[in-house]
């Protein structure tokens, strides 16, 4: 069995910029993960960590990190689409956490860029999961 927890916002430091922001001005954004075992007696898992920075005229905006994790029976065989799967769902409840929380920022009107699964390495991940 695998368990997922509720993602959790462990940071969310918003710096409103001095100056109006227009809503057609970019503001750039960047998205990382990092991912870390987790064990107990019983169960096996995984921590997940993602990570977004926007940034406008070379001034931090706002620096958001979320992190959930799964628990999973030691018996469970944890394969690359399966693992993907879980990587994709934590990052879409990240997404979720952002944009309801965004609407009293000059963000209000600003997405996340989708997150690939692609461009997620799997194989440094998967060892992770093995008893």
């Amino acid at each position: 069995m695998i368990e997922q927890t509720e993602m959790v916002v462990s940071k969310w430091l918003y710096q409103p910029p001095a100056q109006r922001v227009s809503d057609d001005e970019p503001i750039q954004h960047e998205v990382s993960l990092q991912v870390q075992k987790k064990r107990a007696p019983t169960k096996k898992g995984i921590a997940c960590r993602f990570k977004c920075e926007f940034v406008w005229n070379g001034q931090q905006v706002l620096e958001y990190i979320g992190e959930d994790s799964y628990v999973i029976d030691f018996e469970e065989v944890i394969d690359r689409d399966e693992l993907s799967r879980m990587i994709m769902n934590s990052f879409t409840k990240f997404v979720e956490k952002y944009e309801f929380r965004k609407l009293n920022t000059i963000l209000y009107n600003r997405s996340i860029a989708p997150l690939n699964p692609k461009d997620i390495d799997l194989e440094p991940i998967l060892p992770l999961l093995v008893t």
